[in-house]
């Protein structure tokens, strides 16, 4: 069975998280799959700017938070296992430029983004890293 591993991050600035509309109509947040010799950070950058047009320099990895979510799903007629690590960022800047990717994007404060995300999975990795900056006092 093909294996797809893929990284991104939980976005935030001043309580409000940075959810993404991708193009075939389900909300959820900047990922994509680790290239060849790609780190998960050097990947969650890479996507940060292709998806949303966050520059490097515009985020900051909060450090102590990794959570991985695993599911399967078909392509082309085959069964794909994806495992998606997702890591915690805090953005400088609201400015989004979206990719082709998506077709729409939205700061939300929680409970507003715990609504619009559309798979359980995503909710539960958004109410994780949540709890983490509550704890951690940054929001």
């Amino acid at each position: 069975m093909p294996v797809e591993k893929s990284c991104g991050a939980i976005i935030f600035k001043d309580g409000k998280y940075l959810l993404l509309k991708y193009e075939w109509g389900h909300w959820g947040f900047v990922k994509g799959n680790i290239e060849k010799n790609e780190g998960l950070e050097e990947t969650f950058f890479r996507e940060a700017e292709e998806e949303a047009g966050l520059k490097r320099e515009e985020l900051v990895v909060i450090e102590g938070f990794k959570e991985k979510i695993n599911y399967f799903y078909r392509k082309e007629g085959k069964t794909i296992y994806k495992e998606v690590i997702y890591l915690l960022a805090e953005s400088k800047t609201f400015n989004v430029k979206l990719s082709y990717e998506h077709t729409d994007y939205a700061w939300l404060g929680y409970e507003e983004a715990l609504k619009k995300i559309t798979y359980e999975n995503d909710r539960d990795v958004l109410r994780k890293a949540h709890k983490f900056l509550m704890k951690s006092g940054l929001i």
